[in-house]
């Protein structure tokens, strides 16, 4: 393995993230990834239910969250996944088809958002839905490429106005609403195989929206007392994310029916405009900053991917080269950005979301098995770490590998 600290002829990355700082980066990119671009999709799925399918998917990705931070605390890599795998089944290949593929998830998922944020754009200024996706690549890029603490410092700013209009949203509606009984029941009086399914569909789409911790795990390399910071951070973000999704959910509901808010391309501009009666210019330009911002945290997820898998000698060494001015890979952030400007011109949100979930399932399954792997050699784990129990990365995995197969059983039977 290649050294990954500083040295002459090539430095390290800058160890500059503390755990708040760190908890808002989580926040930014499964906030900006998820509520603002995918709420109606998800209501058009669960109906009313929505609320439930987001608890549902909080409460399967959290086994997995739990597992990344463990890892995060064994082996505080950048290209984390493929480190995980690499050390639970020592098998190159299988490390390098991990890091790839998640490094393919911080593209599409930002190729999703930056669909998403054409339809937010529209409503703003009159830009092409080309120009306004080329324009915010380059210039997120940019960002991504000028230093990890600058990168950080903007997403956690832009990060608190997301919270903020999502909170916004849900204080309008309570303030606006006739009575609690306005609220449409999350628990149906009677629970069938239809809404028990739409439930499933939604929470598959849901999990979309809860994909953000274990983005966090590739930047261990620029994180304080890395073990300690990152279970902190996970653990909070995914709290943090739930209540906030599940809040706004309700009460986007109560005012717009699942099918109309599954047609908008601007669901929380729809629902603020719905209950005030006044133009969404607040809540749409606070949502086309929280898909930017999900888009800026993405590039700089996958290009720690590919300069960690670099350092690991599993891709070219062009990969690896870190700028001695800003102390980021150059290299790997501007490929990123190629890749994600192709896919957002090509392939519809909806298709892009949905690859992300399986894709992202797929690789949750292998990093939880390689901490059941690991435990079962009961390797020592480094003090001061957060230890789990085996079951806790088991029903990761089997909670992960069975998303993935019954919504492949969905689409074939």
């Amino acid at each position: 393995m290649r050294p990954t600290g500083d040295s002459p002829e090539e430095p390290g990355l800058r160890r500059a993230l503390g755990p708040w700082l760190l908890t808002l980066y989580g926040l930014g990119s499964t906030i900006g990834a998820g509520i603002y671009a995918l709420a109606g999709k998800i209501a058009g799925e669960a109906g009313y239910q929505a609320p439930l399918s987001f608890l549902v998917a909080a409460l399967l990705a959290g086994f997995s969250a739990l597992s990344f931070a463990e890892l995060a605390g064994r082996y505080p890599q950048s290209a984390g996944e493929s480190a995980y795998v690499r050390a639970g089944f020592r098998q190159r290949w299988l490390s390098r088809l991990t890091g790839l593929l998640v490094a393919m998830i911080g593209v599409i998922s930002t190729a999703a958002l930056m669909r998403s944020l054409a339809g937010y754009v529209g409503a703003l200024l009159p830009v092409g839905f080309e120009i306004s996706i080329v324009v915010t690549v380059i210039l997120l890029a940019s960002l991504a490429v000028w230093g990890i603490r600058e990168s950080a410092m903007a997403a956690a700013l832009i990060t608190l106005l997301e919270i903020g209009g999502l909170l916004i949203v849900i204080l309008v509606s309570l303030w606006h609403i006739q009575s609690v009984e306005s609220l449409p029941p999350v628990i149906p009086e009677r629970v069938d195989g239809v809404i028990l399914h739409g439930v499933m569909a939604g929470a598959f789409l849901a999990f979309y929206a809860m994909i953000g911790f274990e983005d966090m795990v590739n930047v261990a390399e620029e994180v304080r007392d890395v073990g300690r910071t990152m279970a902190i951070a996970i653990i909070l973000t995914l709290v943090i994310t739930t209540l906030l999704y599940m809040g706004v959910a309700w009460n986007a509901l109560a005012w717009v029916a699942p099918a109309q808010l599954a047609q908008s391309e601007a669901p929380l501009a729809l629902v603020y405009e719905t209950i005030t009666g006044k133009e969404p210019l607040l809540i749409t330009a606070v949502a086309v900053l929280a898909v930017v911002n999900g888009g800026l945290i993405l590039i700089i997820m996958a290009s720690r991917v590919l300069y960690g898998m670099s350092r690991m000698g599993q891709l070219p060494a062009w990969f690896g080269h870190v700028s001695g001015k800003t102390r980021t890979p150059v290299n790997a952030t501007l490929f990123i950005a190629l890749l994600i400007t192709l896919l957002s011109l090509l392939l519809p949100l909806e298709q892009l979301a949905r690859m992300t979930a399986g894709m992202a399932l797929t690789v949750f399954s292998l990093v939880n098995l390689s901490l059941v792997v690991v435990k079962l050699r009961k390797e020592e784990a480094p003090a001061g770490i957060l230890c789990l129990p085996i079951v806790v990365p088991l029903a990761g995995f089997f909670v992960s590998a069975g998303f993935v197969l019954w919504e492949m059983a969905k689409r074939f039977f």
